[in-house]
């Protein structure tokens, strides 16, 4: 089954998504199996971060923009904008990731949380929810 969520985002933002991935894998009642998520876009990405610190994200955030800081001299630049560094920045953390079902329960470590992460924003998103029974 398949769930597509909508998110607007702001500008380089952060989303915890770990909710609405957890409502998906309940939909779905199936008892043991993968969850996938997937980002379809090119300037976004998610990952896995610790949730103990509400602003613990923000940390890897601030990195990311140090490690790969908007410029203008970068070789591509699609449609005349600047947004390769939001190319990179999806392609360093990824666009998907998967996490196993055990119980009927998404399987995450005690303070792990799910983040779509904004590089190219505010946008209208969505990200998508592939559940897999087995």
């Amino acid at each position: 089954m398949i769930t597509k969520y909508k998110l607007q985002t702001d500008v380089h933002g952060v989303h915890d998504i770990t909710e609405e991935v957890k409502k998906a894998v309940a939909k779905t009642h199936v008892v043991s199996g993968l969850c996938c998520v997937y980002i379809p876009h090119t300037t976004a990405a998610v990952t896995v971060f610790s949730g103990d610190d509400p602003l613990g994200f923000q940390d890897i955030n601030d990195e990311i923009k140090k490690l790969v800081p908007v410029r203008t001299d970068f070789h591509h630049q699609c449609d005349g904008m600047t947004d390769a560094a939001g190319h990179i920045k999806s392609s360093l953390l990824g666009v998907s990731m998967t996490f196993i079902i055990d119980n009927g329960q998404l399987v995450l470590g005690r303070a792990q949380r799910i983040y779509f992460f904004e590089f190219d924003g505010p946008r209208d998103r969505e990200f998508i929810v592939k559940v897999i029974e087995g």
